[in-house]
């Protein structure tokens, strides 16, 4: 079977591991019977090992029960930078061998469900864990909201990213997070009312930023240059302006101006949220 699953950037500012957006960046994958496993893979990410190390190969051969698998891979969602290429990954993977819940399958591969929801589901999702197994739901999403995404060169992998964060947090912060997403969900619902200092937070984009010194002046460039409101993608390194769509590309051009400005190799994406999550095929 082959399977497609979109990109997706997570926490978008305040919603720490429960608000994520599909986004048209995609991996495909297909996965047939065969007489010993083989990994093939293009595109983004195609110089990992092509063994039982990778991660299809271990989704796969968890999902089948054996290692008797080809597996091709193609990918534009770049690695290690905030757009959720392994749940992507571990998404179509799960689908493309089989699995009855991908969903499920790729929350325990990634420890936390809202990028494989949103690769799931397409749009806006919140998502969490409910005695122990992933839910998700989808959010509304103002369709004139268009996203430029600033994907430094150099990978930020999740788990070093999570190292640096507290292992306990402030009652103001939580609560100073919790009122930042009331205003991010309404201001994704209606682009009317999204301002800046919906994606502020304190849980964990600070404590990121040593990682990524340039993103807090990357995310002023994003706001200043006409985006709606800007945060960090994910676990970073990326960083991503929420535009309404007809500025979208002017933010896009000057952040690509801005990078080159502050010597931060990468690049500057344009892009619009996926709509239909997790496609399969035979």
């Amino acid at each position: 079977m082959r399977a497609r699953a979109p990109a997706s950037s997570a926490n978008l500012g305040p919603g720490f591991d429960a608000l994520a957006v599909a986004l048209n960046l995609y991996v495909e994958v297909e996965v047939i019977a065969a007489h010993r496993l083989s990994v093939r893979s293009s595109g983004e990410g195609q110089d990992l090992a092509a063994d039982a190390s990778h991660l299809a190969a271990q989704v796969a051969i968890e999902v089948a029960g054996h290692d008797r698998l080809g597996i091709s891979v193609h990918s534009q969602i770049p690695v290690g930078r905030g757009l959720g290429s392994s749940a992507a990954l571990a998404v179509a993977t799960a689908a493309a061998a089989g699995a009855r819940d991908p969903l499920a399958v790729a929350a325990a591969v990634d420890g936390h469900p809202e990028n494989a929801a949103a690769s799931v589901l397409g749009g806006l999702v919140a998502a969490t864990k409910v005695r122990g197994a992933a839910k998700a739901v989808s959010l509304p999403l103002d369709p004139g909201l268009a996203f430029v995404a600033l994907v430094p060169d150099k990978p930020l992998p999740t788990a070093k990213a999570r190292q640096a964060l507290p292992v306990e947090v402030r009652h103001s912060d939580a609560a100073f997070n919790l009122g930042r997403m009331g205003l991010l969900v309404a201001g994704l619902g209606n682009r009317s009312l999204l301002s800046p200092e919906a994606t502020e937070d304190r849980l964990h984009q600070d404590y990121r930023s040593p990682f990524c010194p340039e993103a807090p002046q990357l995310i002023r460039r994003l706001v200043s240059a006409g985006a709606l409101a800007a945060c960090w993608s994910g676990a970073g390194p990326t960083v991503i302006g929420i535009c309404d769509v007809k500025d979208a590309a002017r933010v896009r051009d000057a952040g690509e101006a801005d990078m080159a400005d502050m010597g931060v190799a990468g690049r500057a994406l344009l892009l619009h949220v996926d709509t239909e999550g997790l496609v399969v095929s035979s």
